[in-house]
C-alpha cells in the first residue's frame, strides 16, 4: 500500500508511525550537531518544513522512558553511528509560539504564561524526586498552579533548564519554533514594545550564559534585529536564506520533487511545476515550495493554482505594500513585469521600519518568501541582492493585493467600467470614475505627501494587472516633479492604443489644472510618443493629458 501525503502533519513520529510519505531531511540533525554554535537561529518562510524539522530534532535528542531510535532506522542519519549514539541522551524543552496571534497584549501575555506552564507540566515528574529542595519544588508548583509572578514566567526557560539538569545530570536542549509569530502580531496590533521586552528577557534568560544549556535551535520567518531581542547573545549563529548553511534542510530539492511525482504516478511536465512552485534560492540550492507541491499532487485534477499564498491572511505583506512609498510601488511594477530589482538586504529586520524604510521592506518580503535572490554580491560589508518574484503562485498574490487596492477605493463594477471606457475611448465616463478613484485613493495612500504619485503608481499597477491579457502596459518613470508617461499597447493592432501623460501641479504654482493637462498633451506630441504604437501597426491612438492638484483632477484628450 502506498504511503499517504502528510499535508498539514508536522509531527515527525506520527509521520513515521502512520506510514506517511517522508522526504528524508534527517541529515539536518547531523548538521545541527556538528555546528559549533550553541544557539542557532534558522529563519525560513512559513510552510517550508520548520516545525517538522524541529519535531524531528525533539524525537532525536529527547531522553524519555521509551526508545525512539526506531524512528530513524530507515533514514540517512542512521548511517552515521557517532551521531546516532547521541540519540535519546538529553532532556528537551520544546516550545512553539505558532498560535500566539492576539489582538491585545494582555491576551498575548496570558498566552506566554500558559506556554511556560505547559512546559513545566510536561516535566512535572521531577517533583517526585528528592533531588530538588522544597523551595525549588514550591517555585515549580507556583508555576503549575498559575500563581507565580510575572518575573518568574520571564525566567521560566532558565529555571526549567536548571531543574532538568539537576534531575537528569545532563545539559538541556532547547527547541523554540516560530519565535517571531507573537512579535509580528504585536507589531500589527500595537503592542510591539511589550512583546519585544518579554521575548528579550525570556530568551536571554534561557540562552545567554546558561550553564545548563547543551544547545538551542530557534526557527521563525525573520531575524528580528539583534538589538531588539538578542541583545548580548554572543553565542548566537544565524543562517538565513541568503547563507549557505542548512540550504537544503527546508523545502524540496528538484530530485525530491521528481521522486515524489514518480512515487504517486503523477506524470507532469516538471517545467510547468517549476513555473508555479519553484524559484526559491536558499544559499546555493534551488528550492521548491513543499506545501504547494504536496497540495498540487493531492489535487492535481484541479490544475495549477495557488496553495501556499492562501494559507494565511498575508495582512502584514498587504500593509507593507500599501504603505510603501513611491519608490516601492515603482519597483513593484518592475517586479510584476518580470524584471529584477537590486537592493541592500538587511538580515536584521527592524519591524517598525518595514513600512518606512524601503530596504527593510524588500528584506522583509525576501525572507518571508515573497521574493527570491537571483544574484548576490557583497561590497564593503553590505549584501546586495538582485531579486525577482519567485513563481506564478506568488505573482498571483501580488496581483490580488493590487486589485484589492482598487476594490477598497472603488467597487469592482465601477473599476471594470473605468477600464472598459478607457480602452474603448469613452473618455467622459473614464474621467468621471477616475476622479472618484483619485478622491478615495489620496486618503488611502496618504502617508505624508506625494499622494498623487502614489495614486499614479496604484493606477499603473491596477491597469497592468487588469489589462495584461489583452494589452501590454508600459510606464516610463521619469525623475523630477512627478511627471510620468503610460502607454497601453493592444495585442490586437485593430484595437485602440492609449498614451497617458500625468502632470502634478504644485499648490504654489500659478499653472492651472487645464494648462497642465494641455502641457501634458503637448509633451506627448513634442516627444512623438505615438511613434512606438505606429511602428507596431496601431493606427487608432488616444492621447490623454491628466493633471493633478491634491485631490483635484483634470483630463484632456
Amino acid at each position: 500500500m502506498k504511503t499517504r501525503l502528510p499535508i498539514g502533519i508536522s509531527d515527525f513520529k506520527r509521520i513515521i508511525d502512520d506510514n506517511y510519505y517522508f522526504v528524508d531531511k534527517s541529515l539536518f540533525i547531523k548538521e545541527i550537531i556538528e555546528d559549533g554554535s550553541q544557539v542557532i537561529l534558522l529563519p525560513r518562510p512559513r510552510r517550508f518544513g520548520k516545525t517538522l524539522n524541529m519535531s524531528m530534532l525533539k524525537y532525536f535528542y529527547e531522553k524519555c522512558d521509551h526508545d525512539n531510535s526506531y524512528l530513524f532506522k530507515e533514514l540517512m542519519i542512521n548511517k552515521h553511528e557517532e551521531i546516532m549514539r547521541m540519540q535519546g541522551k538529553y532532556p528537551v524543552i520544546y516550545i512553539t509560539f505558532k498560535d500566539e496571534k492576539h489582538s491585545k497584549w494582555e491576551d498575548c501575555k496570558s498566552g506566554f504564561q500558559r506556554i511556560v506552564r505547559e512546559e513545566f507540566i510536561k516535566h512535572d515528574y521531577i517533583l517526585e524526586s528528592n533531588i530538588l529542595k522544597e523551595y525549588e519544588k514550591k517555585e515549580i508548583m507556583d508555576i503549575l498552579k498559575s500563581e507565580a509572578s510575572y518575573i518568574t514566567y520571564l525566567n521560566g526557560l532558565k529555571i526549567l533548564t536548571k531543574y532538568l539538569y539537576k534531575y537528569h545530570k545532563e545539559k538541556v536542549v532547547i527547541l523554540i519554533d516560530e519565535y517571531d509569530v507573537p512579535i509580528q502580531s504585536g507589531f500589527m496590533n500595537g503592542y510591539y514594545d511589550e512583546v519585544i521586552e518579554f521575548m528579550r528577557n525570556f530568551l536571554s534568560g534561557g540562552l545567554k550564559d546558561n550553564d545548563f544549556l547543551e544547545k538551542a535551535v530557534l526557527t521563525g520567518i525573520l531575524r528580528v534585529a539583534k538589538e531588539s531581542i538578542f541583545s548580548g547573545l554572543n553565542n548566537l549563529s544565524v543562517s538565513t536564506i541568503v547563507n549557505y548553511h542548512y540550504s537544503d534542510s527546508f523545502g524540496f530539492l528538484y530530485k525530491e520533487v521528481k521522486e515524489l511525482l514518480k512515487y504517486f504516478n503523477k506524470d507532469y511536465e516538471i517545467e510547468e511545476i517549476r513555473k508555479w512552485y519553484n524559484g526559491y534560492n536558499f544559499g546555493d540550492k534551488v528550492i521548491y515550495n513543499p506545501w504547494s507541491i504536496l497540495n498540487f499532487i493531492k489535487n492535481d485534477k484541479e490544475g495549477f493554482k495557488p496553495y501556499w499564498v492562501n494559507t494565511s491572511s498575508n495582512d502584514l505583506v498587504k500593509r507593507v505594500l500599501a504603505k510603501g512609498g513611491t519608490e516601492l510601488k515603482t519597483e513593484l511594477e518592475d517586479l510584476i513585469n518580470g524584471k529584477e530589482i537590486e537592493k541592500v538586504v538587511n538580515e536584521n529586520i527592524v519591524m517598525h521600519e518595514i513600512e518606512t524604510d524601503a530596504n527593510n521592506a524588500w528584506s522583509f518580503l525576501l525572507f518571508s518568501g515573497y521574493l527570491k535572490v537571483v544574484h548576490k554580491r557583497v561590497e564593503k560589508g553590505r549584501t546586495y541582492c538582485s531579486m525577482q518574484i519567485p513563481n506564478l503562485e506568488v505573482k498571483y498574490l501580488y496581483e490580488d493585493i493590487i486589485l484589492a487596492w482598487f476594490r477598497e477605493n472603488i467597487n469592482s463594477e465601477k473599476f471594470n467600467v473605468m477600464l472598459k471606457s478607457l480602452v474603448s475611448g469613452d473618455i467622459k465616463i473614464f474621467s468621471k470614475i477616475f476622479r472618484e478613484f483619485v478622491l478615495n485613493s489620496v486618503s488611502y495612500f496618504d502617508v505624508s505627501g506625494k499622494e498623487s504619485e502614489k495614486v499614479y503608481h496604484s493606477f499603473v499597477l491596477g491597469i497592468l494587472i487588469a489589462l495584461s491579457d489583452d494589452y501590454e502596459v508600459k510606464s516610463n518613470k521619469e525623475s523630477g516633479y512627478g511627471r510620468y508617461d503610460i502607454m497601453i499597447i493592444p495585442r490586437d493592432i485593430n484595437k485602440k492604443g492609449i498614451i497617458l501623460e500625468f502632470k502634478k501641479v504644485d499648490e504654489d504654482d500659478k499653472e492651472t489644472l487645464e494648462k497642465a493637462a494641455k502641457n501634458a498633451l503637448k509633451q506627448i506630441e513634442d516627444r512623438n510618443y505615438k511613434q512606438e504604437l505606429i511602428d507596431r501597426g496601431i493606427k487608432d491612438i488616444i492621447k490623454l493629458g491628466i493633471a493633478f492638484e491634491g485631490k483635484k483632477v483634470f483630463i484632456l484628450s
